[in-house]
This record gives structure tokens, sequence and C-alpha cells, in this order.
């Protein structure tokens, strides 16, 4: 063991190797990522400030659009940092710090998008019991677990983690501490995280997208039922949006961490994973705002008041 040396820094290879597009890249990301933070707290302020917004679907929304920002949060700050630096080191603590934050908090953005989809199955399919069954307390409740669940499901793999022994090459192919690219660096043997990974993979993806498929099934069985067009017309559109958005997610996720044979594309991986942590948390709060029409009714009235209150506007 005495002529092991154990690393403790490691390097995010990131996308090095487009050298000659570093600022480009940084610039694009940059505005990518202002946008995201300002649009996801649009949404939080439209639905804090407008009482036609105070309702649980609303509330959901806007606990996913926290999530979203947050998700975002661990990882492209230190992705812009990089890009502009010529020394890309990461410690493990922060490498694991990162990690951390990055699977609870996605995590628990799959729950909340299952929390969403059963909303709207209450709302479609038992409308008279809906006010009821969810009403203030329960639906912060259901959000306090989803948080909890997904924090606390990521702990044990990560404790695991910090008791492995790294010796070998210090460069994750990456652009930030992901899972299996650390995993293939450590001298210790991985097997049992790996499947911890693996299972807490089917768990969060599989399992929760199994739930959101059974309830939007559910729903599209009682709008069917509905008679009326635009009674079925405005059913379909409240979850318009909701399923874009799943769809989005659960795709990315599904490629780089639960298909088969996933650790042999590595830049594919890196590519697909930007879909998660960039792309999506910035086409969300479009998504939510085009097909919705009270949240374009409430951002409309906004910004007719803030041009009433413009003195410039009456001249």
């Amino acid at each position: 063991m005495s002529n092991i040396s154990v690393v403790r820094e490691f390097v995010l290879l990131g996308f090095s190797h487009l050298h000659e597009f570093q600022f480009l890249l940084f610039s694009f990301i940059l505005l990518i990522y202002v946008l995201t933070v300002l649009g996801n707290l649009a949404i939080i302020t439209f639905t804090c400030l407008d009482s036609r917004l105070h309702s649980p679907m609303y509330f959901f929304l806007c606990n996913f659009s926290l999530m979203e920002m947050l998700v975002t949060s661990t990882v492209v700050p230190r992705m812009l940092a990089d890009l502009l630096s010529p020394q890309k080191t990461i410690s493990l603590a922060e490498c694991l710090t990162q990690s951390f934050f990055y699977f609870s908090l996605g995590s628990t953005n799959f729950l909340i998008l299952t929390v969403m989809a059963f909303d709207r199955y209450m709302a479609i399919c038992r409308p008279l019991h809906y006010p009821t069954i969810m009403n203030g307390p329960v639906c912060v409740k259901l959000v306090a677990v989803c948080w909890v669940v997904g924090f606390t499901s990521i702990i044990s793999p990560t404790l695991q983690k910090t008791r492995l022994w790294f010796c070998g090459p210090n460069v994750i192919d990456h652009y930030f501490c992901d899972s299996a690219p650390l995993l293939k660096l450590s001298c210790s043997d991985t097997h049992h995280i790996e499947r911890m990974d693996f299972f807490l993979s089917l768990l969060f993806v599989l399992a929760t997208m199994l739930l959101i498929i059974v309830s939007y099934v559910l729903i599209v069985a009682a709008v069917l039922r509905i008679p009326s067009f635009s009674g079925r017309q405005k059913a379909f559109s409240t979850c318009a949006s909701h399923l874009t958005v799943v769809v989005l997610g659960y795709g990315s996720a599904i490629f780089i961490y639960v298909r088969p044979g996933k650790g042999h594309s590595t830049h594919l991986n890196k590519v697909v994973a930007l879909m998660t942590a960039v792309v999506t948390p910035f086409l969300n709060p479009f998504i939510f705002t085009f097909r919705n029409e009270k949240v374009k009714e409430v951002i409309g009235d906004m910004t007719k008041r803030l041009l009433l209150r413009d003195p410039t506007a009456h001249g």
C-alpha cells in the first residue's frame, strides 16, 4: 500500500476537446442559465402574487420551478467557471457534495412530477372530491415527503462513495461529478454502489414514470367520456404542459441512467445530460407559460398594471 498514491483531487474534462469554442460555449450556456433562473423565478413570483394561481396545480408547479432552478445551479456555475479556467480541478469532497445535491434534487423532481400527475388525475377523474382531498395542508405534506424521500435516499450511496479509494487516473470525463464516471476511477470494489445507483434509478425514474402513465391512462379514459368537444379540449390542455415536461425529463434520464450499456458512450451521455441540467430547466417556463391560458392571462394583466404605473407609458 505504501507505493499507492491516493487521489483526492480530480480534473473535470468537460468539453475540453472543443477548446477553440470555449468562450462561445461559455457565452451561450451563461445566457441560457440566466434565462432559466429568470423564467422559473417569474413562475414562482406570479404564483405567489396572483390569487388566480393559488391552487394545488400551481403550488406544485411553483415547487417544480424552484427545483429546476436548484438542479441547474448545482451544475452550470461550475461548468461556466471550468470553461474559462485552465485548471479544471475539483476536490473529492466538492465532487461528492455536487453529486449529492444533483441526484437528491433530481430524485425530488421526479417525485414532484408524479404528484403533479396525481393532482391532474384527482382534478379530472374525481372533481367532486378534489377540493376536499387536495387541500392546502395535504399539498404541503406531499411536497415535504418528496423533499425528504428525495434527499434521504441519496445519503447512503454518497456515504459509501466517501469510503472508496482513488489511486489511478484522476480525470472525470464529464462536466460535473456524475456517479458512473467517478466510480470508474475507483480502485475499490464499486459493484455494490453501482447496484444501489441502478436500483435508485429504477425507483425514481421507471417506478414514478409508471405511476404517471397509469394516471394519464385513467385521465384519458375520463376525458373521452366528457360529451362536449370543448370540455375534452379544456381537460387535455390542463395536462399538456405537464406531459411535455415529463417526456423531456424522463427521456434523457432513462437514456443516461437506466438503459443497458450506459457506460460505453460517455460523450453521448454528456450531450444528453445537458438536456436534464440545462435545456429542460430552460424550456419549462416557456412550456408552462405558452400552453396555459390562465398563466398567460395573469402575465398579461401584470404587464398592463406595470405599464400603467410607468410614467413614461402615459407620454
